[in-house]
């Protein structure tokens, strides 16, 4: 089954984002953060983080479970550890108030962290990671969310997807950069497979009985599995402690329990940390990554991550978006 698209200039992604939040409540500085971060996922490929999720950025609106005006604070809490309270408010405007004084810190002391409280993270990692490595710095970010996958071994869904993005500096070059669930396949690239009609890789998930399946639409009724086996499942552990516990916040069952249920992003805790290369390694190793790169690429089949978003990146055109998606979010846009 082919979904039906239209062409849309970034513009006009960034204008209809941005005016369907504001049309809900949320405010001018909220509504241009959450459009600007859709509009790069759109931009740069991730349509699963583009404008497929402005309904759901929209339902927790409403509901109000989000404060669409809410205005993050940062405490200092030593020169290198910072904590934001998001207040109840959208991630991507936390990460405005949170980045500059985490990158200032670990350009002062080569390491600094920030755990970020009360966010409503609906979006990729890695525009996070890439504005630490902008700045010459190592980015690494974890969120966990609400029960999707099970343990290795199990068929009970108990960890989130559970991302976590990584990115090292390149001078003069885009960054190496990964961001990636810690289930076999995201959450949102499911939803999407399901609406599309497209078959995903058996050991993705179990249907809602139990069974492998490679029907996206039943394991959205069922639970994913983590990628690579155990391996997967204690990555996915260690990203509950990191985004829960470590940073304030709760694991993804407390997360649950907690949320109404309104289908938009909950809320949520947020790890990140960012380190000077310079300062640990006590030299410039900018030479030795790129020797490392160069060895890399000689390699027939492989591919840099976060190349293919880099690439796409540097078109500037329309871009064609699920039209049933386009008509959903005009709807919401134009409610009365």
């Amino acid at each position: 089954m082919t979904s039906k698209t239209i062409e849309l200039s970034l513009d006009e992604i960034f204008n209809l984002a941005k005016a369907s939040l504001l049309k809900h409540g949320a405010n001018e500085e909220n509504a241009d953060a959450v459009a600007n971060t859709v509009t790069n996922a759109e931009r740069d490929g991730s349509l699963s983080h583009g404008l497929f999720r402005i309904p759901g950025y929209i339902k927790a609106l409403q509901s109000k479970k989000v404060d669409g005006s809410a205005k993050p604070e940062i405490k200092e809490v030593t020169p290198t550890i910072f904590r934001c309270d998001a207040k109840n408010g959208f991630a991507p405007l936390a990460h405005k108030y949170s980045l500059k004084p985490l990158i200032e810190a670990a350009h002062k002391f080569g390491i600094a962290g920030v755990a970020i409280q009360r966010s409503h993270h609906f979006a990729a990692l890695w525009p996070e990671v890439e504005t630490i490595s902008e700045n010459g710095l190592v980015g690494l970010t974890s969120v966990s969310y609400t029960p999707a996958v099970a343990p290795a071994g199990g068929t009970t869904a108990l960890f989130g997807t559970n991302p976590m993005s990584f990115a090292w500096p390149r001078p003069g070059k885009n960054p190496i950069v990964f961001d990636m669930a810690t289930s076999s396949m995201a959450k949102g690239e499911i939803q999407i497979a399901a609406r599309d009609g497209h078959s995903v890789p058996l050991g993705t998930g179990l249907s809602s009985s139990g069974e492998l399946t490679t029907d996206a639409s039943e394991i959205d009724k069922g639970v994913l599995l983590p990628f690579g086996g155990h391996k997967g499942s204690v990555i996915a552990l260690m990203i509950e402690l990191l985004s829960g516990p470590l940073v304030g916040e709760t694991f993804s069952y407390e997360t649950k329990e907690r949320d109404n249920g309104d289908g938009g992003p909950v809320q949520g805790g947020q790890f990140i940390l960012a380190l000077s290369p310079e300062i640990c390694s006590g030299k410039d190793t900018s030479d030795q990554i790129e020797q490392f790169i160069n060895k890399y690429n000689e390699i027939d089949g492989v591919r840099l991550p976060g190349a293919r978003r880099h690439k796409n990146r540097e078109d500037n055109g329309p871009r064609q978006v699920n039209a049933e998606l386009i008509n959903t979010v005009i709807r919401l846009r134009d409610e009365s």
